[in-house]
C-alpha cells in the first residue's frame, strides 16, 4: 500500500453551508480503509514522545499498530486499559498541542492524526459490541465519586476495573456531566457516543445516582461517616460562570455561556419537538474566545442567528482549538477581534438592543506573558445585538467546600489538591479535574481523575 508517511489521510465532514443549518457531527470520521492508511504513517518509535503528552498515558503507537494491521478488535482492548472515553476523546481532545504535537513526522510534515484514529476506534467497538468489561474480583472496599463529567468516569472506571463497589453521585438528572451539558451536540453525538460510553463504565460494576446535590441531599462527611465509603473523589467541576461586571448584565437576553449551552445541549431547546424556552435572538454577540465560546457562537449560529465572536486580544491569542475557530469561520460566525464590551444597553422593556464597545491595542506582556489589551480612545461604538452570550469562564460551584469540614480552598476557590495524587486537606478525600484546576480541558479532568484513582488505590490496599 503506497502512503505518503509526509501527509496525513483527509478526513471527511459535512459542507459547511449545510451544517450551518442542522446539529448532526461535523466530522464524519474514518472509513476502514482510510484508518488502515492513516495507521500505516506511524514510525512506531522506540522512544514514543506522543504518549508523553498524553494526560492518560495511552499506548499510541500500540494501538496504531494493531489498527494498521486490522486488529481493531485489540486496538480497542490497549485503549481500553487506560482511557473509559476514548470515543470523547477521539473528538474533543486538543491532539494538536498533546499527543500529536510530538509526532516526528510533524517536524517535516503532518503528525499522524492520533486523534481520529482514536475515535474511529471508538466507534468501530461501539459498533461492533466489543466487550471491555473486564475487572479484577471484588475486594470488599467502597468508593464515592462525586461528579459524572470525565474526571468522575475515568476515576470511577479506574477503580472499578481495580475491583472497588463505586457509586458515582450526579447533581443533574442525566449522568456525563460537561460532555452531555457544555458540548453541543454537532461536536459530541449524545445518544450514540456519549450515552454508550458511560455505559461501558456502568458494565464495569460502577453505579450511578443522579439527582443527588452533594451538600444539600448528603454531604461528602456524611458519605465516610454515615454511608460508610472508604473514600471520597471530588469530581464536580467548575459550573458557576464568570461575568464582566459591566453595566446592562442584567438585562434581559444576557445568558452564561453555560445556561445558553445547557438549554441547547441538556434540555435540548434546538429541537421543536422538546419545550425547552430559549430566546436566540437576530444578532447575537459571544464575548470570548475560548472552545465554550465557539461552541456557544455555533450554536446560536444554528438556531438562526447572525453570530459575533468579541474578544479583546488578537486572533493569534484565541485560547480556542485551530480547528473549531477554523469550522466556526466556515461556517459564517463573525470576529470581531481587539474589541471590547462596556456597556449592554436595553430598550424600554429591559431587553437587550446593542453592546457598547471600545476598541483594543495590545501593550506589554502580563503575568501570563500574553501581551495586554489596551483601550484605544475615541474608539467606542455600538453593536447592534439583541442577545449577549458571556463566555468568560468558570469556577467551582462553593456548595461542596463549605458544606466538607476541613476542605481547604485556594484563592481562586478551587479545592486545594495534590497535582500528582489528587489528596485534599482532607483523610480519605480526593478531588481532581476543574474542581481543582478551574475550567480547564476534558483531557485534563480525565487525567486527574486517573491520578486520583491510583492514589485511592494504594491508599486504601496500604490502609
Amino acid at each position: 500500500m503506497a502512503v505518503d508517511r509526509m501527509k496525513r489521510i483527509p478526513i471527511k465532514e459535512q459542507a459547511p453551508e449545510v451544517r450551518a443549518k442542522n446539529f448532526e457531527e461535523v466530522c464524519l470520521g474514518y472509513t476502514e480503509e482510510e484508518a488502515v492508511k492513516e495507521a500505516s504513517r506511524c514510525l512506531n518509535c522506540k522512544n514514543p514522545q506522543c504518549v508523553t503528552k498524553c494526560p492518560v498515558s495511552i499506548d499510541i503507537p500500540g494501538f496504531i499498530q494493531h489498527v494498521k494491521n486490522r486488529e481493531f478488535e485489540e486496538a480497542a482492548k490497549v485503549i481500553a486499559k487506560y482511557s473509559s472515553l476514548p470515543a470523547v476523546c477521539g473528538r474533543v481532545c486538543p491532539q494538536e498541542v498533546q499527543c500529536e504535537s510530538k509526532c516526528v513526522l510533524g517536524i517535516k510534515g503532518e503528525p499522524v492524526a492520533i486523534g481520529k484514529l482514536e475515535r474511529f476506534v471508538a466507534d468501530w467497538s461501539r459498533e461492533h459490541n466489543v466487550n471491555l468489561s473486564e475487572t479484577k474480583p471484588k475486594n470488599g472496599k467502597r468508593v464515592a465519586v462525586i461528579g459524572s463529567g470525565p474526571a468522575g468516569l475515568t476515576c470511577a472506571g479506574d477503580l472499578a476495573k481495580e475491583g472497588y463497589d463505586v457509586t458515582i453521585f450526579e447533581a443533574l438528572h442525566k449522568a456525563g456531566g460537561v460532555l452531555v451539558y457544555g458540548i453541543p451536540e454537532f461536536r459530541l453525538p449524545k445518544d450514540t457516543v456519549v450515552k454508550h460510553e458511560i455505559e461501558n463504565v456502568k458494565k464495569l460494576g460502577v453505579k450511578i445516582e443522579t439527582n443527588v446535590i452533594i451538600g444539600r441531599t448528603i454531604t461528602v462527611d456524611q458519605l465516610l461517616q454515615e454511608e460508610n465509603f472508604d473514600a471520597v473523589f471530588i469530581g464536580s467541576g467548575a459550573g458557576l460562570p464568570k461575568f464582566m461586571g459591566i453595566p446592562g448584565e442584567n438585562l434581559n437576553g444576557v445568558f452564561s455561556a453555560n445556561e445558553f449551552l445547557t438549554r441547547n445541549n441538556l434540555m435540548k431547546a434546538f429541537k421543536e419537538e422538546y419545550a425547552t424556552p430559549i430566546k436566540v435572538g437576530k444578532k447575537v454577540a459571544v464575548v470570548g474566545g475560548g472552545n465554550v465560546a465557539m461552541d456557544a457562537a455555533r450554536t446560536a449560529l444554528r438556531l438562526g442567528a447572525e453570530v459575533h465572536i468579541v474578544y479583546r486580544r488578537s486572533e493569534a491569542e484565541l485560547p480556542a482549538r485551530v480547528e473549531e475557530v477554523h469550522h466556526a469561520k466556515e461556517e459564517g460566525v463573525i470576529f470581531d477581534l481587539l474589541t471590547n464590551p462596556v456597556e449592554i444597553i436595553g430598550d424600554e422593556n429591559g431587553w437587550v438592543k446593542g453592546m457598547k464597545c471600545v476598541k483594543m491595542e495590545l501593550g506589554e506582556a502580563d503575568e501570563s506573558g500574553r501581551r495586554r489589551p489596551v483601550a484605544i480612545e475615541g474608539s467606542e461604538f455600538i453593536l447592534d445585538v439583541d442577545t449577549v452570550i458571556m463566555s468568560l469562564g468558570t469556577s467551582p460551584n462553593p456548595l461542596i467546600y463549605t458544606t466538607t469540614e476541613g476542605l481547604k480552598i485556594n484563592n481562586r476557590k478551587c479545592i486545594l489538591a495534590d497535582e500528582e495524587t489528587a489528596v485534599t486537606s482532607k483523610e480519605r478525600v480526593y478531588a481532581g479535574g476543574d474542581a481543582v484546576t478551574g475550567a480547564a480541558t476534558v483531557i485534563l479532568a480525565m487525567g486527574a481523575g486517573k491520578k486520583a484513582a491510583k492514589a485511592i488505590d494504594e491508599m486504601l490496599k496500604n490502609k
